[in-house]
């Protein structure tokens, strides 16, 4: 028998991150010392408040299947906090999802259709891509790496890209892979254009939390936004819960009551357990949450210096805990030569729509960081 596989999977490549990580984990078999500055969580350990608030929940026999859309307690606690950041939206404006990810997915497949128009602001997280290729929209790529990765100075661009064909524009700030946090004035432009051209917007707030002296605006508290704005976010970054996989959109009544099919369908819902302790982590880990940051934001300063240092210079990211480093032409050949010859992962600035560079994180601790500078410099890849 030859199974036959469905077009849509076809359209998405395998992430072009995939032969890193293979070698990584072979060098890694062979007991190599590898420094990874790959990944895209933070290195702290889930505070110990959110813990016993899940260890509670399931001794209290919250084990069950959850409401779909997510239990009241915490979908009336994230409305709270985003009405605190200028969003009104209520409880029924929320779907808890597991994971961020997975409110990105719902979102795009609810809102995009085959040869529907979808505008991405280069670099941009390489799931994005992905996402829109399956629901079958047609890509529009916006490039901010002539402009430093601000969005600002690229209205003009990203103007002349969008039209009244665009359904759909996605927006990511403070931004992954680039750690840029977009300006008001750059917002501002982008709700100009939404308005205009009847375009939905897709903000990615997953790193709003972590900044470093940047202000972070939500873009549906922009007149003229809230109606036409899905705000996605979740818990794995700003309280290091990448593994419990607990995430949420806020939208329109229409969007959530279309999405909200797919999500019964689909995940039936996230954990039950698990979103008890995310009612626990909205409600009392502020200073966990700030010592974190200001951890990120040493490691960030010191990084930048540490290139500085070889001649490397980088745009100083304002928010998330990542940077674009500029490397080789070919990308991909440099961060695999990183990790075969100076046992230093990263990944290639090609996967997030921006060949030239590579991506560092600086989830890691300030000693392994040095190491890799100095590892990196060493075999001369600075």
């Amino acid at each position: 028998m030859t199974m036959e596989f469905s077009e849509r999977i076809g359209r998405v490549e395998p992430s072009a991150t995939l032969a890193i990580s293979s070698l990584a984990t072979e060098l890694k078999a062979d007991g190599a010392d590898v420094i990874d500055l790959s990944v895209g969580e933070p290195d702290f350990p889930t505070p110990t408040n959110i813990v016993q608030a899940c260890e509670t929940a399931m001794e209290e026999g919250h084990t069950g299947y959850p409401p779909s859309n997510g239990v009241p307690e915490l979908r009336e606690a994230i409305a709270e906090k985003l009405q605190a950041d200028g969003l009104p939206y209520e409880a029924d404006n929320v779907i808890v999802t597991p994971g961020a990810k997975q409110a990105l997915y719902e979102t795009v497949q609810t809102v995009v259709d085959d040869g529907d128009e979808v505008v991405l602001l280069d670099p941009a997280w390489v799931s994005y891509e992905a996402m829109v290729k399956l629901a079958g929209g047609d890509l529009n790529r916006v490039d901010l790496a002539p402009h430093d990765f601000k969005l600002e100075p690229a209205l003009d661009d990203l103007s002349e890209a969008v039209s009244d064909d665009t359904e759909l524009l996605i927006v990511n700030s403070p931004s992954n892979p680039t750690g840029a946090v977009y300006s008001d004035k750059a917002l501002e432009g982008v709700r100009d254009l939404a308005v205009e051209h009847d375009i939905t917007v897709i903000s990615d707030e997953i790193y709003e939390q972590i900044t470093y002296g940047a202000e972070c605006t939500s873009l549906g508290t922009l007149d003229g936004m809230f109606e036409r704005t899905i705000t996605v976010n979740g818990f794995s970054k700003a309280y290091s819960m990448t593994g419990w996989r607990l995430g949420y959109l806020a939208a329109p009544e229409g969007l959530v009551s279309q999405a909200a099919k797919l999500h019964s369908h689909s995940v039936s819902s996230a954990t039950n357990f698990v979103q008890r302790a995310g009612v626990e982590a909205l409600a009392n880990t502020e200073d966990d949450v700030s010592e974190m940051v200001e951890a990120f934001h040493e490691r960030r300063d010191r990084l930048v210096a540490l290139l500085k240092q070889h001649d490397v210079d980088v745009r100083t990211p304002d928010g998330a805990f990542y940077m674009m480093i500029p490397v080789a032409d070919d990308d991909q050949q440099w961060c695999e030569d990183a990790l075969e010859q100076a046992h230093v992962a990263t990944v290639p600035g090609s996967a997030f729509g921006a060949p030239g560079y590579a991506r560092v994180s600086y989830a890691a601790n300030l000693e392994r960081i040095e190491e890799a500078v100095e590892r990196l410099a060493d075999e001369d890849l600075l």
